[in-house]
């Protein structure tokens, strides 16, 4: 009985302990956005990767810190104005938008001199900055942009963008997760690599996209790679990506339900590692 009531204030303040409070920050663009707005994706998603981290860490509460279409740019330029809290926990989730607004990458010079936001490399240093201002002490968790086939946004096909298996002017999206990966590791970050997960490939992204066939002008379903440099007309064409083309993303680029699944399996990871 004296050992029962030795070890019940040891179990209490274990158990205390470990369901500690945890805010986390996540940093992003419409990937991150998206948590909070299916009806961006049609309603072809039901939660984003904050929601599903949290469902399997309940002791951390996230704020959403994306914003559809932006750059690393457009963070490191408005960052003062996002009031952005003190928390235990920052996600950085960018890249995709700085590659196709063709952006330039710039070096890892650009971050250790702190040389603006001219450059991917700078913007991350200004974002750094920052949240190390915030909170010194806060875990710091990068992410690399993930692969993408082509792209076409549901509500406007006039939006549309060939995928990372191309550059685009000059610069590959490899570059710009290399980026991430390279701040990182001199950081000591935890680096969510997205863009090198096997998982995630562009194979793996979408069923098919449906086009017409330049041989027989009737609709056709084309697996990745073969529908590369099939045309498609905005103006004319149904969308290629009908329900039943949904992978791993909805639209060739913002990841469906299966899609973070896989996403915050691995952000679980990177918050759980000392």
């Amino acid at each position: 009985m004296k050992r029962l009531l030795f070890l019940l204030p040891l179990f209490l303040l274990v158990t205390s302990f470990s369901s500690k409070e945890l805010v986390w920050t996540a940093i992003g663009d419409s990937i991150t956005f998206m948590n909070e707005h299916p009806e961006e994706a049609g309603n072809r998603i039901s939660k984003g990767y904050m929601s599903m981290v949290t469902a399997k860490l309940p002791y951390i509460k996230y704020i959403n810190q994306g914003h559809n279409g932006w750059t690393a740019a457009g963070i490191a330029e408005k960052i003062e104005g996002l009031d952005l809290q003190k928390s235990d926990i920052y996600s950085v989730f960018l890249g995709t938008n700085d590659w196709w607004s063709s952006r330039p990458l710039g070096t890892m010079d650009d971050y250790h001199k702190n040389n603006g936001n001219g450059t991917f490399y700078g913007s991350y240093r200004i974002i750094v900055n920052k949240l190390h201002a915030l909170n010194p002490q806060a875990k710091i968790i990068l992410v690399t942009p993930m692969q993408r086939v082509d792209f076409v946004y549901l509500s406007n096909m006039k939006n549309n963008a060939w995928g990372s298996y191309k550059q685009k002017n000059g610069q590959s999206l490899a570059q710009f997760a290399n980026a991430v990966n390279e701040i990182g590791k001199y950081e000591k970050f935890k680096v969510v690599d997205l863009f090198n997960d096997k998982q995630l490939g562009l194979k793996h992204l979408v069923k098919y996209k449906r086009l017409k066939d330049p041989e027989t002008g009737s609709y056709k379903n084309f697996r990745y790679p073969s529908f590369i440099d099939i045309p498609f007309d905005p103006e004319k064409d149904e969308h290629p990506y009908p329900l039943d083309a949904m992978n791993l993303t909805f639209d060739g680029l913002h990841p469906s339900d299966k899609g973070y699944e896989i996403i915050s399996k691995l952000f679980v990871k990177a918050i759980k590692a000392n």
